[in-house]
């Protein structure tokens, strides 16, 4: 049973139609099947969490609870028992020794989504937020790639921040249209910006001076990322590599346009995806 085979069918459908619009997709169809599918489990789970905090569906205290269930069907799964929503996920944690812990990680990060509005995080705030949504992710995902744990879990804990970081730059306007701000207080204190408002901050000309530390803060991830990749680690490396490829050259293309209004949310055409793709060793 492949670890999406729990999944209804249209279910499953629309996570690997979700998961076609994103830039490492090539390299999670060429990953060979038992590992591909675990990602797509993976990406499932995560989808639905996010689903949970972002979909506006029900209070905050209504939304708390359905990823308590969450919890609840993952605790059960772990032990033995009824997994429930979770059962999808069986198959990848029993083949690859995902931990529960990593899987919880990922939805005390959607809790903190839920619990409120996001605005201006301390440093040490949007790392912990980093840490859950995206490295976390990674920890779990270096285990289908058949890294040990060392390596694996500091591999996890760059690039995934890197990720994060990359993505809080690009989406900053379509967060700020929902309230939400991720870039850090300290750098907006630093700029002389004291808006508390997230449309407010993003208006201002300054932006560009706190966008472009944060960008400086992912580029160190990254290349801590590729110092740990090029160190030659066991394992099925060419996942991270792409993504980190891609996602890095997103950065600088962010860098290059410039973060003071009016921004464009940076991208990369398909044609220099499966460039990069070749360039990473993806097809070799």
């Amino acid at each position: 049973m492949s670890s999406t085979d729990s999944l209804d069918p249209s279910q499953s459908r629309a996570v690997r139609k979700k998961a076609s619009g994103s830039s490492f997709y090539i390299a999670m169809r060429l990953m060979p099947q038992a590992e591909r599918e675990a990602m797509f489990a993976v990406y499932a789970f995560c989808r639905k969490a996010d689903d949970i905090a972002d979909d506006g569906v029900g209070t905050r205290a209504e939304r708390h609870a359905r990823l308590d269930v969450w919890r609840a069907d993952l605790e059960s799964l772990y032990a033995g028992g009824a997994p429930g929503q979770a059962a999808f996920l069986a198959p990848a944690v029993g083949r690859y020794g995902l931990r529960l812990e990593d899987f919880n990680a990922v939805l005390d990060g959607m809790d903190m989504d839920v619990a409120e509005d996001i605005v201006a995080p301390d440093l040490a705030t949007l790392d912990l937020y980093c840490d859950r949504v995206a490295s976390a992710v990674g920890r779990l995902s270096i285990k289908v790639f058949g890294m040990e744990e060392g390596p694996g879990f500091a591999l996890a804990h760059h690039l995934g921040r890197a990720l994060q970081l990359t993505n809080i730059l690009r989406d900053i306007d379509e967060d700020a249209a929902v309230g939400r701000l991720y870039l850090p207080r300290e750098y907006l204190e630093d700029a002389g910006i004291t808006a508390l408002d997230p449309k407010a901050i993003v208006a201002s000309p300054c932006i560009d001076e706190v966008c472009r530390r944060v960008a400086g803060m992912a580029h160190h991830h990254y290349d801590q990322a590729r110092a740990i990749l090029n160190a030659g680690p066991r394992g099925r490396l060419r996942t991270p590599r792409l993504m980190g490829a891609v996602y890095s050259e997103i950065l600088t293309a962010s860098e290059a346009a410039g973060f003071a209004p009016p921004r464009r949310r940076a991208s990369l055409p398909k044609s220099r995806l499966l460039m990069l793709a070749v360039r990473q060793g993806i097809f070799g």
